[in-house]
């Protein structure tokens, strides 16, 4: 007779693209008692293991102090959603590295940061300079396990139109077959595919 495994997670961003994904491949998995979702409004599910924390990411003192295993941050926005650049930053790097201080503090297992493809620190972009200085923060946040996924052009199903995604998505899938040897990691990847991984 095996023990069963029982897990609690945490996702943040769970009303994203990825985030949803994640969401609906836990809810699959009977090993995951309890998923925690902060964030400004609940997820479309109704499943009694998801509990919804109503939160702005600034403040992290209603969520669990211990207990939670397993950490999904697919927290991201938009220059032209935030509304500025600085607005922006509040959410990729502020909204997640606090997160990941919460969740180094709460002892979690495993913190999992969705970022993108080309995040560093001193890029001459203002989106992968970000993701690269949030990257590059959380390595010192004394976490017990970090893993930094980079995916390429995200494609699926958004609920919000992006034009420059739409665009980028037009262009680069019939081009994909070109995106071979080290530039495979270029090529865009289904949310699906990001969140299995």
């Amino acid at each position: 007779m095996t023990n069963t495994i029982h897990k609690k997670a945490l996702i943040a961003g769970s009303t994203g693209l990825v985030g949803n994904e994640i969401l609906q491949q836990l809810l699959s998995d009977p090993q995951y008692t309890e998923i925690h979702v902060p964030g400004r409004r609940a997820p479309e599910v109704s499943d009694p293991r998801v509990i919804f924390h109503p939160t702005d990411f600034m403040q992290l003192d209603d969520l669990p102090p211990k207990g939670i295993n397993e950490v999904y941050c697919a927290l991201g926005t938009t220059i032209k959603k935030a509304g500025s650049k600085e607005q922006f930053r509040q959410v990729d790097f502020d909204a997640v590295v606090n997160l990941a201080r919460w969740a180094a503090a709460a002892d979690v297992d495993h913190f999992v940061v969705v970022s993108s493809i080309g995040a560093h620190p001193k890029s001459g972009t203002f989106y992968l300079r970000t993701k690269g200085q949030m990257e590059q923060v959380l390595k010192t946040c004394r976490l017990n396990n970090l893993t930094i996924v980079r995916p390429a052009l995200l494609l699926g199903q958004r609920q919000e139109f992006r034009l420059g995604e739409t665009i980028s998505t037009w262009f680069m899938k019939p081009l994909q077959f070109l995106l071979a040897g080290p530039l495979k990691k270029y090529r865009p990847i289904e949310a699906a595919q990001v969140a299995k991984a």
